[in-house]
């Protein structure tokens, strides 16, 4: 028997190592040329490596979880036909909550189905059939809808408690000359047992800690770890950036694009930070040095079904309103499919978050390391305002948050940088004076 070695292949420029998320083709199971046989993520990036030729999958040399170098031994493989030793049995896996299932069976993941990455590896890990599993209003199945699935499926056959029959109750004696007086119906609802619903055994659900969550983990940590953080915020009325956007989103919807408040805020980010150039830096501790850059690279966090990414708008400040709405959708769908490349996960220079319409009251970022500077957008909500001639009226307030790295930007600096954004949310009149 031939064994091929399987070395972890070069998945981009500048990739030195990727962790196994996930083995897609267990040993002892064949596959087919270019059939995926395992997730591997990388900077964030998640991507499934073909198989370059028909066989069988001999050994793992990599567990999930493990970081394997670029060009290391990570499997075993034997090419179809070749079948001079029998492969060896796949192992049964006894701790997970279906032990009593053959976890020999396939991989059921029909990919004209539409799921998440997440969801698709969850279902592997489960063995549980994708077309089983309910979509989502939009037509796919998410991470969420798995773990409902494999929740079902648990608790489905749990057996009902069995009620044993109550013990004869041996004879009373004799009731004594005095009968002692009926308690009262505070004493009987204060001593009676509040009656509770049986319900199914239920075990508790374990998640890997692994993949995108562990990076995002290990970013964090070394971001507060490293950078001394401090938080100003300011409240924004943007009662006028209201109207411009309910002007403007009707021409805007001509040409395709939805525009959300988002390009609005990223072009008075990118006027602030050429004004306070100390904001869009890094510092460099090797060499003792502040790196000051001169180019206005944003990057936009976003939620997915995976974690935090944060997709970038490179040269933020070269693009339109309309340009940057399309550039900001694009990333935005990108990251949730798990499509995007490398370079539109990097080099951003500062970094914006954003909850949307639930943006809350306040947050205090975290940094998105080495950068020395977030912006926290929260939501927009009517309320009574003081008018310039002392009326009440009603106002459209904001609250920003900038989190700042003490090491390289003072207090003044960055309540100056938040003051300027400020100020062009507030008159966004200035945009167009700017060259929007």
């Amino acid at each position: 028997m031939n064994l091929i070695e399987f070395k972890l292949p070069e998945i981009g420029e500048g990739v030195i190592e990727g962790e196994i998320v996930k083995w897609i083709v267990a040993p002892g199971r064949s596959f087919a040329i270019n059939d995926a046989i395992v997730e591997v993520m990388t900077d964030k990036t998640t991507v499934e490596i073909p198989a370059p030729f028909a066989g069988v999958m001999q050994a793992h040399l990599a567990g999930e979880g493990d970081v394997c170098a670029v060009g290391s031994v990570i499997a075993t493989l034997r090419e179809a036909g070749d079948e001079s030793a029998p492969a060896p049995a796949p192992k049964q896996r006894v701790d997970a909550p279906q032990a009593a299932a053959s976890v020999g069976a396939p991989r059921r993941s029909d990919p004209n189905i539409l799921a998440t990455p997440a969801a698709r590896a969850l279902a592997r890990e489960h063995d549980i059939d994708l077309a089983s599993v309910p979509v989502d209003e939009r037509g796919r199945i998410t991470k969420r809808d798995i773990v409902d699935a494999h929740a079902r499926a648990v608790a489905a056959p749990a057996a009902q408690p069995v009620h044993s029959p109550a013990p004869a109750r041996a004879p009373s004696p004799a009731p004594a000359a005095r009968t002692p007086a009926p308690p009262t119906e505070a004493a009987v609802a204060t001593s009676a047992p509040i009656p509770r619903r049986e319900l199914a055994a239920r075990a508790d659900e374990t998640i890997p800690f692994r993949g995108m969550r562990r990076r995002i983990a290990e970013g964090l940590v070394r971001s507060y770890s490293t950078a001394v953080h401090y938080t100003y915020v300011e409240q924004i009325d943007v009662t006028r950036l209201v109207a411009l956007r309910e002007q403007a989103k009707a021409a805007a919807k001509q040409q395709g694009v939805s525009l959300s408040y988002l390009p609005f805020i990223v072009k008075a980010v990118c006027h602030a930070l050429k004004r306070y150039p100390i904001i869009n830096a890094e510092l460099d501790e090797p060499n003792g040095q502040i790196v000051l850059h001169k180019r206005y690279h944003i990057g936009v966090a976003a939620a997915t079904d995976q974690g935090l990414m944060v997709p970038v708008i490179h040269d933020a400040d070269t693009l339109s309103l309309l340009d940057l709405a399309r550039e900001i959708k694009q990333l935005g769908e990108g990251a949730k499919a798990g499509k995007l490349a490398r370079e539109q996960l990097s080099g951003s220079t500062f970094s914006i978050t954003s909850l949307g319409n639930i943006g809350g009251v306040l947050a205090t970022p975290i940094l998105n390391y080495p950068e020395v500077g977030i912006l926290g957008v929260h939501a927009i909500r009517k309320v009574p305002v003081v008018t310039p001639d002392d009326q009440i009226g009603i106002g459209h307030i904001m609250n920003l948050s900038v989190s700042l790295d003490h090491r390289v930007v003072d207090g003044f600096e960055g309540a100056s940088f938040l003051q300027e954004v400020r100020r062009y949310l507030e008159d966004p009149t200035l945009l167009l004076l700017a060259g929007i």
